[in-house]
């Protein structure tokens, strides 16, 4: 049997390369789109496109070294200030060992290979206490959705997935980028959009103060 680490390292480059490939299919696409531009024109369209897409394979290998790619547990609340420290996106499941966190974790585990871009890490919030008080979670599972090491938005139980634990990995997906917490395609982002637009932070429960420091992790 594989060791966990090579279990998860496999996971890793797993997602890295499926990453690449999406962007390799997109230049193949891109360019085929552009058969009838001069040779010159195409070449250099090309070769942006070749760029570009380097520059983002670039990207998914420094994420997936910062531990983006697999589902994280955190032992203690220092490790929790590390893990965030410096990262754009994060999703922090607060947990315990109930039924409806583990339905959380299933989805997450599907999501973090999907979005690189994006930090998953779970914390057992009973053995959390004063994070889960500086953070306000209340109720379990919770999602805190953070942006720069600042806490934008919650997903609190299933509310916003439709109250059961029957939800797709899809309308987690969707609720996650409407608080830009994930990327999706430039399709799905408009949908994504006009739902962030109807949503309130964390159902009006958690409001953030104009005069909050610029994080929520010193």
């Amino acid at each position: 049997m594989a060791a966990p680490g090579s279990l998860a390292q496999h996971a890793v480059e797993q997602a890295v390369l499926s990453v690449a490939k999406r962007l390799e299919d997109q230049l193949d696409s891109q360019l085929h789109k552009l058969e009838n531009l001069k040779d010159d024109d195409l070449e250099r369209i090309r070769q942006k496109r070749v760029d570009e897409m380097r520059r983002q394979q670039d990207q998914a290998r420094e994420w997936a070294a910062r531990g983006h790619g697999q589902y994280t547990e955190l032992h203690d609340e220092r490790q929790f200030f590390k893990e965030v420290k410096g990262e754009e996106r994060v999703v922090a499941h607060f947990y315990r060992d109930n039924w409806p966190c583990k339905v959380i974790d299933k989805h997450l585990e599907l999501l973090c290979r999907k979005h690189l871009e994006t930090k998953f890490i779970k914390i057992n919030a009973e053995k959390s206490p004063y994070l889960t008080e500086k953070l306000k979670v209340w109720m379990l599972p919770t999602l805190a959705l953070v942006r720069n090491e600042k806490v934008v938005d919650y997903v609190v139980g299933f509310d916003d997935l439709g109250g059961k634990d029957d939800f797709t990995t899809e309308m987690l997906e969707e609720r996650l980028a409407a608080a830009d917490a994930v990327k999706l395609d430039a399709l799905a982002v408009g949908g994504a959009a006009q739902q962030k637009q109807q949503r309130s932070v964390r159902s009006g429960i958690y409001q953030r103060a104009s005069d909050d420091e610029d994080s929520d992790f010193d």
